[in-house]
């Protein structure tokens, strides 16, 4: 386990050099890239801007709408990937586009998530004065809890002023994607902008889940709309809306200001979708950044981005990994995605009862899993996953300690972690059943957990015991 640390940094360091020199003046910065126009920042100039920005990342949030999967923790701690926690993209990012300094707000349920943080991400330099520091709510000012993201920042202002940077990164932890934040950087001073927002295509019936921006020629934002119930699409694309990811760069002293001035606002809801930005538009220079200019790890050229803020969203994104027609790409090497290292075996495959053989087709297994005997079809083992004999998981993700038993049948399902599933369970193939022993999301994905399978009333498990002895060996007999 010692050594592992080591090799994560070479991995992770093995972008452009951080090129250290005695700090230059804001003034200085900003008009080494307002004077260019056009072309790509050479490394000294970018890594001079990227050691004058101080990062925050909102990681307090509830997810309500992952519903019982967050129950127990916050969203970014949720796994993904296999292997991953969503907060590690956005971490990961951080790591690869040069920036040190960074601070995590946490507040709701956060055990899971500093623990991960703690021991899977404690490794810069301090003498350098690098650091991914945890934050938890404090309440520092007044009685209050964070009441919105703006607020959360807000309460947080001491730490901006003892970072002493001219810029601020303000990121959110449950997103994913792969993103080089020092082009965000770079053009936010270039433009000489007081903010700059992030920004992506989706599609205009799903618009309602997000920031939605307009923009003019020089891609100057002149509207914002956060989650608005009519939102109006692209000019030229009807079935467009360009939208935030919440992901803002501001020049320091702006921010505060803007905080401040938020902050006394009886009104507001403290929050940078709904009152910081808009409220910025008439009395600042706001941008608009396209993601596709700083876009990494995409597979077919198109800009990878996905909020998984719901159970379907969930499950869409982890499938997205899987196949050789997967939009989402882990193996680049170039900007790796890193998480806490564990000391765990790989992944063993056994042959099942009466020497059944093991089918696998577009899966990802994680360390610590066992499959003995089983068919998996486009599913994701997440870590400490165990599939016996005679069972087909399809379409499906199962979290870290799961247990599928023997000839059991899971398809277009999400299990929760530590779940047991009984000996000849059928999940995702009866609807009726399934919508009333587990929750179904309107996409037909069924979320599955402990509470749930306990709940299950006894004649319905010896009912599972009797399917399995009726089965006539073949897995195939249990899809029918």
């Amino acid at each position: 386990m010692q050594e592992a640390v080591p090799s994560s940094l070479n991995l992770l360091q093995a972008r452009e050099p951080i090129i250290h020199m005695p700090a230059q003046s804001g003034v200085r910065q900003a008009r080494i890239f307002a004077e260019r126009s056009s072309g790509q920042a050479d490394a000294a100039e970018r890594n001079e801007l990227v050691r004058a920005t101080y990062t925050l990342v909102l990681a307090g949030g509830r997810g309500s709408r992952l519903q019982e999967l967050t129950e127990l923790e916050s969203k970014p701690a949720m796994p993904f990937g296999g292997q991953l926690r969503i907060i590690d993209f956005t971490l990961s990012n951080c790591i690869n586009s040069g920036l040190r300094q960074i601070s995590v707000l946490t507040q709701y349920k956060a055990q899971s998530l500093i623990r991960h943080l703690s021991r899977g991400w404690n490794f810069l330099d301090g003498c350098r004065d690098e650091y991914i520091d945890i934050v938890p709510a404090q309440q520092k000012i007044g009685d209050n809890w964070y009441g919105g993201t703006a607020d959360a920042v807000f309460q947080n202002l001491d730490l901006i002023k003892a970072a002493g940077k001219r810029y601020v990164l303000v990121l959110a932890g449950d997103h994913v994607y792969q993103m080089d934040y020092g082009q965000l950087i770079v053009e936010h001073v270039r433009r000489q902008a007081d903010a700059t927002v992030a920004c992506t295509e989706v599609d205009l019936d799903k618009a309602s889940d997000f920031g939605v921006m307009g923009v003019d020629g020089e891609r100057r934002v002149v509207s914002f709309a956060e989650k608005p119930a009519k939102p109006k699409p692209m000019p030229g694309r009807s079935d467009k809306v360009l939208a935030s990811m919440g992901i803002y760069v501001f020049d320091a002293d702006f921010l505060i200001r803007e905080l401040k001035r938020d902050a006394a606002d009886p009104r507001s809801r403290h929050d940078f979708g709904r009152d910081i930005i808009p409220g910025a538009l008439s009395r600042a220079r706001v941008f608009a950044h396209d993601f596709a200019d700083s876009c990494r790890g995409s597979v077919d050229g198109s800009p990878y981005w996905r909020d998984v803020g719901t159970l379907d969203a969930y499950w869409n994104a982890n499938l997205d990994l899987l196949g050789p027609d997967r939009t989402l790409n882990l193996n680049d090497a170039d900007w790796p995605i890193r998480g806490a290292p564990q000391a765990l075996p790989p992944p063993r495959f056994e042959s099942g009862a009466g020497g059944r053989s093991i089918e696998l087709c577009d899966s990802i297994v994680s360390a610590g899993c066992i499959v003995r005997g089983a068919t998996l079809r486009r599913t994701m083992l997440c870590q400490n996953v165990e599939v016996r004999s005679g069972s087909l998981v399809d379409h499906s993700l199962l979290l870290p300690g799961v247990v599928v038993g023997r000839r059991a049948v899971v398809r277009r399902a999400i299990i929760d972690s530590g779940c047991v599933l009984p000996d000849g369970i059928k999940i995702g193939v009866f609807p009726a059943e399934d919508a009333q022993r587990f929750t179904v999301t309107k996409g037909g994905v069924v979320l599955v957990t402990a509470e749930m399978l306990a709940g299950l009333p006894q004649p319905e498990r010896c009912r599972f015991t009797e399917a399995l002895a009726c089965a006539n060996g073949t897995s195939e007999a249990i899809e029918a």
